[in-house]
């Protein structure tokens, strides 16, 4: 518990088993409630290295894609009665070291949500972020905040906390299941008028950590820039997107049972 509050870790695992057990080791146990790791059907050691930890687990028995995995990390943590709740990646791309200082911002406030940004310090490039990505951040970044009226300093990293509120308010189930998830999720929560803080976070490129490929990179970006669109029609009152729906589909309700987890092909390991 910090100051009353669940603290639940997510982990959204891929072919993570050479650095999940490092990444574990690291999250500050005497802070959190419970770490939860759900396996995409990855094709290493995963699984077995997370059960080895003693780390609750559930495994998808296809590969539902990176946002499809975090819907289920945030319907499992909201199920664990979380609070607050830090999406990890396994992959030690990112230090668990900052998980108390953005959890304490939503805690203490005034943050619904806070980022773990690796421009802010000016380190991404001394870490190894490639050049290219580098530029393409900036001029996705500096695109989205004119879109969708913000002040980021990035749209794209995957170190990320919310309260529970932010999780139960927002139609999460109506983003894709691919990559571009992440910045529904974010034109999401401005969208809902949600408070989001950055804390500057040293990141790490290495053999191990995970990565998309160039073609894969310009898909991302091409979706990036239509979600910024999306919403920059959408609070002019020109738009429909689903993402954006005030109907438009959520996380289940906490019932206690596992009808979802069961039509999704989901089992805990």
């Amino acid at each position: 518990m910090f100051h009353g509050k669940r603290i639940v870790v997510v982990m959204p695992a891929f072919n993570a088993a050479r650095t999940l057990e490092q990444t574990w080791r690291e999250i500050p146990h005497d802070l959190v409630d419970e770490v939860l790791v759900t396996d995409d059907a990855s094709q290493d050691e995963t699984v077995e290295v997370a059960r080895r930890l003693g780390v609750r687990t559930f495994v998808h028995g296809r590969n539902r894609g990176y946002g499809g995995n975090q819907k289920t990390c945030y319907t499992e943590a909201l199920r664990l009665g979380a609070d607050v709740v830090v999406m990890l990646h396994p992959d030690y791309q990112y230090t668990p070291s900052l998980i108390a200082a953005m959890v304490g911002m939503i805690v203490d406030g005034p943050f619904d949500v806070v980022l773990g940004s690796r421009i802010l310090g000016g380190r991404a490039r001394a870490g190894g972020m490639p050049l290219w990505k580098y530029v393409a951040n900036r001029f996705l970044t500096a695109a989205q905040n004119a879109l969708q009226g913000a002040k980021l300093s990035e749209y794209h990293t995957g170190y990320r906390a919310f309260s529970r509120s932010v999780l139960e308010t927002i139609p999460l189930l109506e983003n894709s299941d691919d990559f571009v998830f992440d910045n529904q999720m974010l034109a999401q929560i401005l969208f809902w008028n949600f408070e989001i803080g950055e804390v500057s976070c040293p990141a790490a490129y290495f053999a191990e950590a995970s990565s998309i490929n160039f073609r894969r990179s310009v898909t991302y970006g091409v979706g990036c820039l239509r979600t910024a669109g999306q919403f920059f029609l959408q609070r002019r009152g020109w738009g429909s997107a689903a993402i954006f729906a005030a109907d438009g589909r959520r996380l289940p309700a906490l019932t206690g049972e596992r009808e979802v987890e069961a039509r999704a092909g989901i089992e805990p390991a």
